[in-house]
């Protein structure tokens, strides 16, 4: 049965939903967008999610075309009207459909706005969440403005095939030799008890589950810190994690072949895991 989807106001059956040709997301990757988690029918910082779409939106220069009370009303209307307790929100904004391709485009275009749900399971989601995980580091070959959450992905998509093709679960990208974030997530390490992140910049998507990460440790007097992180810090680090919106956070155990600390999920990850767990089951405890 198809999926009901939001696009450009009207509510459609996924098969029936159809963007033109000339659409600037079709040709040139023109767009932004972001994923919400669902739980228990309730979005997960969606907050958070809409002011990441927001500031995107500014940084391209394509006109929000809602506000953030549409912007709820359509993903909530569209939880209802998509089966599952359980589900991934899917938004995207492109710049427009233009009469002809051309790099340059005119005033005025009249933002294409589309936004899907899929239904998730969360004992998937728990098995990719539990286990050791294993990583390579590769260079990071992305346009230099990762900070914008956009829908020209050829570069993540390559280096994810490296990744599939190398056997191993994620990436961890790299800079002039400074760690940038993974393929897909953020990264943190563990040294002596302190987790640290690579400092926020253009080249890395500030997620909204390193946000969270960073008020748990607050909370919780968990000393974080946001530093450069050699490849040499890295692969000395007690500790390796990722985190992301659909992954939440994931321990690695193995880098390029070779253990991290002991080899094993260690205590800090274990400790932050369960605090994670703990205050997002709490935030939607009372939700059927």
């Amino acid at each position: 049965m198809p999926s009901i989807v939001y696009l450009d106001g009207k509510w459609l059956p996924s098969d029936e939903a159809k963007v033109s040709v000339f659409d600037r997301g079709f040709l040139f990757g023109d767009g932004v967008y972001e994923v919400v988690m669902v739980y228990n029918r309730q979005p997960f910082r969606l907050e958070q999610h809409l002011t990441r779409l927001f500031r995107s939106l500014d940084q391209t220069g394509i006109p929000n075309p809602l506000g953030m009370h549409e912007w709820r009303f359509i993903i909530e209307r569209l939880i209802d009207q998509n089966e599952g307790d359980q589900q991934s929100i899917y938004i995207q904004v492109t710049r427009g459909v233009t009469a002809q391709r051309s790099h340059t485009y005119p005033t005025g275009l009249v933002p294409t706005v589309f936004a899907s749900s899929q239904s998730i399971s969360l004992q998937k989601k728990d098995t990719r969440r539990n286990p050791p995980c294993s990583a390579i580091t590769l260079e990071d070959l992305r346009w230099a403005r990762g900070d914008i959450k956009s829908t020209s992905l050829l570069g993540s998509v390559l280096l994810k095939k490296m990744v599939a093709e190398s056997g191993k679960d994620e990436g961890i990208l790299y800079r002039d030799g400074i760690v940038t974030e993974g393929t897909a997530s953020n990264v943190f390490i563990v040294e002596k008890q302190q987790i640290i992140t690579p400092c926020v910049s253009d080249f890395l998507l500030t997620g909204i589950t390193r946000d969270f990460i960073f008020e748990l440790a607050a909370r919780y007097q968990m000393v974080l810190l946001e530093e450069d992180i050699s490849l040499s810090r890295l692969q000395e680090a007690d500790e390796i994690w990722m985190s992301s919106s659909t992954a939440e956070i994931r321990a690695i155990t193995e880098l390029d072949g070779l253990p991290v600390g002991t080899g094993k999920i260690g205590p800090v990850w274990t400790r932050m895991a369960k605090l994670y767990q703990k205050h997002k089951s709490e935030l939607f405890s009372t939700c059927a």
